[in-house]
């Protein structure tokens, strides 16, 4: 079956009388992966429970390929999903897990073997065709989990959590494997996880949620280094996020006040427009020890962690705490003065918002 476009237009729905999704539209292209990426709570694993079919919006629309889903009970929407906790028939071999779905949907016994083999060779367990469940790893039934999803051959994959059981080097083996084998058939896939590092890897685009609306929609690329708001910056690392506020400008070059008394020059040709009261967010990389005064953030250090290729030091500013790195081979001592170099390309100019509800979002 050819892959088709997800669209959800206007979803809202409720648990109990909660809401837990609010108006939420979302396209997703012919052969594109889109992970929905969020703390739990979010509204990100309601929003696969919709599309797939185990939970009813209030209100909206799930559409595939031109098809109307929103009313169509589960075993219609012809969707393939792989689940957290693998949902494997524990008395079928892995050949027989894999057959499932195409026995469910008629197609003759010498048929469905020979399509399950074929998929069960995709996903490298040619060995293991005739174990049951039990006598497999966790990595295992999760690429049976894999296969059985696909041989189906779905215009639309979900994913829900499907790593999250796996050790970290599993999980990064996996998660190469499903974008390699949702890319090689040009499968549309909605991913949901709580994974940062797993949705920028996995995604062409990430949908960052919060209380069930989508924040920022964007390539992984772009949300690193162009997040929308205080929310969105903490979520993709920007530690350090401070109100400044423009009081003087001096050609490409603006002075900012930090606190109540800290001002420093920024280039704008550096950092792009700074609006008159802003917030500029850093990731600790982005603070180096060692800056120019008149242009970085003097501080005094305080705790100091090794993180192998830097350190990292908690440094007390008139902005408030800081997070910053140091050069590996020159470690300084606690209390010292220093000032913090901005670094533009691990920064970002946000719009303002007040300390209490930046910190609200966070």
């Amino acid at each position: 079956m050819s892959n088709a476009s997800l669209s959800l237009e206007g979803i809202s729905a409720f648990h109990d009388s909660n809401k837990v999704l609010d108006n939420l539209n979302i396209d997703v292209a012919a052969g594109e992966l889109v992970s929905l990426l969020g703390a739990s709570g979010c509204g990100k694993t309601t929003t696969l429970r919709v599309i797939a079919g185990f939970m009813q919006p209030s209100q909206g629309r799930v559409v595939l390929g031109g098809r109307e889903l929103t009313h169509l009970p589960v075993h219609r929407r012809d969707i393939g999903l792989v689940f957290q906790n693998y949902a494997l028939l524990p008395h079928l071999t892995v050949v027989d897990n894999v057959m499932f779905g195409l026995k469910q949907r008629g197609v003759s016994s010498s048929e469905r073997r020979r399509k399950a083999m074929e998929m069960i060779e995709i996903v490298g367990l040619s060995r293991f065709v005739d174990r049951l469940p039990a006598a497999l790893s966790g990595g295992q039934k999760q690429r049976v989990a894999l296969a059985r999803a696909l041989v189906i051959d779905p215009p639309l994959m979900m994913f829900d959590e499907p790593l999250s059981n796996l050790d970290a080097k599993l999980r990064v083996d996996m998660r190469v494997q499903i974008r390699r084998l949702q890319t090689a058939g040009e499968r549309t896939a909605v991913y949901v996880t709580h994974d940062q590092e797993e949705a920028f890897s996995i995604s062409d685009r990430v949908a960052i949620m919060d209380a069930g609306r989508i924040v920022q929609l964007d390539a992984p690329e772009v949300l690193y280094k162009r997040p929308v708001n205080a929310f969105v910056a903490r979520f993709v690392g920007f530690e350090n996020i401070v109100p400044i506020e423009v009081v003087g400008r001096d050609g490409g070059d603006a002075t900012v006040r930090l606190g109540k008394d800290t001002r420093i020059a920024m280039s704008e040709k550096d950092f792009g427009p700074i609006p008159d009261k802003a917030l500029l967010a850093t990731r600790p990389e982005g603070l180096q020890l060692g800056g120019e005064p008149g242009r970085a953030i003097p501080a005094t250090l305080g705790l100091r962690t090794y993180l192998g290729r830097a350190y990292q030091y908690h440094c007390a500013s008139d902005a408030g705490t800081l997070l910053a790195h140091g050069d590996v081979e020159k470690p300084q001592a606690p209390d010292q003065t220093a000032h913090l170099a901005i670094n533009p390309a691990q920064s970002a100019i946000l719009p303002y918002e007040t300390p209490a509800a930046s910190q609200e979002d966070a």
